[in-house]
This record gives C-alpha cells, sequence and structure tokens, in this order.
C-alpha cells in the first residue's frame, strides 16, 4: 500500500465536494445574522436563488466580492507557478470549505491549519493534504490524527516542532496511541515533522541553527515520527515592508535555508519541504528558498492564506503584490470584502454614529475606512473610534445622514470573517444596488 507524504507533488489534494456542496442545503434562520427573516426557512441554495439584493439585507454586515474573488485566485496561482513554488494556502484565514475548494482547484496542493479543531474542520471536509503550522503536543489529538493517518492512505499530513522537549511529548502520546507497535506496518504510519526555526524576538521556533539541529536528531531517533524537513514563519519578525524589515525578513529566511542544507542528507521522506512565507513577504521567501531548495530537490511551499479576500489596509500596504512598483491592477490583489454599516445617530455636527463595531468588523490591524454612501456617491469623513456594537465617523458633513449605508474598506481578513458565520457574496460590490451571488459558510 502506497501512503501519501506531504511533500509528495504527485499529492491530491483532495476535498469531498459533496460534503461541500451540501452546505448549500442547510436551512437558514435567526443563527445567521447576515441575513433577514425573508430567508429564514429556505436552504441556502434556495433563498440565493430568489435573487436578492443588498438593499434587501439589513446592517451591520459583511460582504465578499465574487469578481475579486476569482481575481485573486488567478493572480496568486499565476504567481506560484512563475516563481517555482507550491502553495498550501493558511486555511484560519477564512475557515470557509467552499474557499478552500476554490483555493484547491486553482493549484494549491493542500491546506495550512493553526491548531486541532481547525484540522477537525478540515478533515470533517475530507481534505487530504494538512500542513498544521504548529506543534501538536495534544495526547488526544495526537491519537486522533494517528488514527485518521491509519484509516487514510490518500490522507498527508505534517505539522511542526521547535524543541527536543516537543519532540519526546509526541513520540510518548503516539507510543500510548499505539503507534509503532501496531500489527499491520501497512496502516501504522508515522507523523511527518518539520523542523521550526526561529528567530529572536518572534514567536514559535527553536531559536538558532545548532538548537533546530538537536531537534532534528530527536526526530530522528523516535520510532514515531519522520524528520520531514524545515518550516519557520517570517512575518513574526517584521510588519512592514522597510528597508530594515525586509532585511531582518532575508536574514532569517537565509538562516532557514542554511538550516535546509544542514539537514538535507537526514530527511526520512523521500520529499522533503521547505515552508514559510505569510502573506507579507512570499516573494522574499521564493527568492532565498527556492535556489536553496533546488540543491536537493525539496519542494518550497509558501502558506499565504490572506490573499483569496486581500484588504483596503494592512495587505494592501504590504502584499508584495501590491507594493512592488511593477504591480499592475491585473497582477495586484483586489479586496474582495467589505463592511456595510447605517448612519444611526447624528448626535453632534461632525460625530455620526454607524450600527457596527468590534462585533462585526476588524480593528486589530487598522480602523475601517469609508469608502462610498450606497445609492449616493464617494463617502467622506474617517473612522476614529469602535465599541463594540458602533463605529464613530467624523468629519462626513452632510454625507452621513442618519439613515445613510456605508460601505467601508477593512483590515486584515483573519479578524473579519470570523465574526459572521454566513457572508453573501456579491456580483459587483461597486455596483449600485449588487445581486447575491453566494453564500459562505465559515467554521470559526
Amino acid at each position: 500500500m502506497v501512503h501519501q507524504t506531504f511533500g509528495s507533488r504527485t499529492a491530491t489534494a483532495g476535498i469531498d465536494r459533496t460534503a461541500v456542496a451540501a452546505l448549500g442545503d442547510e436551512h437558514l434562520d435567526w443563527r445567521f445574522k447576515a441575513l433577514p427573516p425573508q430567508a429564514w426557512g429556505r436552504t441556502a441554495h434556495a433563498y440565493v436563488a430568489t435573487g436578492p439584493r443588498l438593499s434587501d439585507l439589513g446592517t451591520p454586515l459583511l460582504t465578499l466580492d465574487a469578481d475579486a474573488l476569482d481575481h485573486n485566485l488567478r493572480t496568486m496561482a499565476a504567481w506560484c507557478r512563475q516563481a517555482g513554488v507550491s502553495l498550501a494556502p493558511h486555511g484560519k484565514t477564512t475557515m470557509a470549505p467552499a474557499l478552500w475548494q476554490a483555493q484547491l482547484d486553482a493549484g494549491a496542493v493542500g491546506i495550512t491549519l493553526a491548531n486541532l479543531p481547525q484540522l477537525r474542520v478540515a478533515r470533517a471536509f475530507g481534505v487530504q493534504r494538512l500542513m498544521l503550522a504548529n506543534a501538536l503536543v495534544d495526547p488526544a489529538g495526537l491519537a486522533w490524527i494517528a488514527t485518521e493517518l491509519a484509516a487514510d492512505p490518500d490522507f498527508a499530513f505534517a505539522c511542526w516542532a521547535d524543541s527536543v522537549e516537543t519532540v519526546a511529548q509526541m513520540d510518548a502520546a503516539l507510543r500510548a496511541a499505539g503507534v509503532g507497535s501496531g500489527p499491520d506496518p501497512e496502516t501504522d504510519r508515522p507523523i511527518e515533522v518539520l523542523v521550526e526555526l526561529g528567530g529572536a524576538g518572534g514567536r514559535t521556533g527553536a531559536r538558532g541553527i545548532a538548537e533546530a539541529e538537536d531537534v532534528a536528531r530527536a526526530i530522528e531517533a523516535a520510532p514515531t515520527l519522520r524528520l520531514a524537513g524545515v518550516a519557520g514563519y517570517e512575518g513574526a519578525l517584521a510588519h512592514d515592508a522597510s528597508p530594515q524589515g525586509l532585511g531582518t525578513v532575508r536574514s532569517y529566511l537565509r538562516d532557514l535555508a542554511e538550516l535546509h542544507r544542514r539537514l538535507a542528507a537526514a530527511y526520512q521522506t523521500g520529499h522533503p519541504v521547505i515552508t514559510a512565507g505569510g502573506s507579507a513577504y512570499f516573494d522574499t521567501v521564493a527568492e532565498i528558498l527556492v535556489p536553496a531548495a533546488a540543491e536537493s530537490g525539496a519542494e518550497v511551499v509558501v502558506r499565504s492564506g490572506a490573499y483569496v479576500i486581500h484588504d483596503d489596509g494592512f495587505y494592501r500596504g504590504i502584499s508584495p503584490l501590491s507594493r512592488e512598483a511593477e504591480a499592475t491592477a491585473s497582477s495586484s490583489f483586489r479586496a474582495a470584502m467589505h463592511g456595510w454599516a447605517r448612519v444611526v445617530s447624528h448626535p453632534e455636527p461632525q460625530l455620526s454614529l454607524l450600527d457596527a463595531g468590534k462585533r462585526d468588523l476588524p480593528f486589530d490591524e487598522g480602523l475601517p475606512i469609508p469608502q462610498l454612501v450606497r445609492g449616493v456617491g464617494p463617502a467622506s469623513g474617517v473612522i476614529t473610534a469602535l465599541n463594540d456594537q458602533h463605529a464613530f465617523l467624523r468629519d462626513a458633513g452632510d454625507t452621513a445622514p442618519v439613515g445613510a449605508v456605508i460601505r467601508l474598506g477593512l483590515s486584515h481578513p483573519c479578524t473579519a470573517l470570523d465574526k459572521w458565520t454566513l457572508i453573501p457574496v456579491l456580483d459587483d460590490a461597486d455596483s449600485p444596488d449588487p445581486q447575491v451571488v453566494d453564500l459562505v459558510r465559515t467554521f470559526f
């Protein structure tokens, strides 16, 4: 029996399409704050078939834009082909199986996730190639993953480790679950592990190449594990595209490339992986890691997740496909999410209060930006603060009377989509009254 490994370029990047399609058969009700009572009792498919418009929906609201989603999917796929890297997008950005399926259909080789509950969502929808960009030391979680691997030869999984102690705990938990001692070696599959290299002041990851080599030796010695490559996250070490920030990222990635070179002869799978690349510096990742991988036949996997949604804030300023001078409208990502909020109070001449706040819109990477007044034209003013359920819009003048609906540009899709269990997809967010053409279900 042939088992898939995460780094196998021939692995099937599958998902259970029947399970994804069945989301359209879910009956709508009061649980979904994006939808009006007129949708209740219908299935998602049936409601969309009625041709609802943006004006039929209430506020506050988050929407996605169909054209922008399609553009971003195609743009990232083309960039990866040209750069010579594989893409396993971080699914935590959307936690939306339908969008994962679209990413896989566009050429992604798998889905990356951050924790055990997210892995369970992915397996419930039959995702066949998963990377956990984290250490997994939870004994029950390790036993469950071992069961999934034993039951499904097409399931490929890899996770990270950044210390000898992490490796010891993983090995002990897997031994307790029977991995390595089963009667059938065909179904008794060790877990693939990537050594995570970190950096001073960063997040997780071994602090230095020598420490990372110790972790690699521990993985080699554990019968329940297999050394499958190296991993890291450069985004924890810089937060802008300044020369200093990019210099820090390049220095870190050179260390990751050096770690790979030192470990290349020790890998215990035939298809090792070098993975880095969030949504801010994936161009630099390709620049430095692709040559290092070519020396050993390893696969470079970037994990950018925000690209499919993009934004009008943080990622618009830092994404390689937005900030580069040569980026054009066709090669740049487009913001595929918008907030919509209604003016509910105008208590002072230069102050309007909107009915969307921290429970509805992201605010950790910048406040929402007024873009237009629905049915009127461009918006003015600035959002200066968010409360739980209100936004403070100042200096909008006469463009924001009570009852006006304001479209808002947003920053950081990861903390936008997690506030909505069902998100309407519009045909064109720039039109006077867009039509709802789909509903995206999330599982945060």
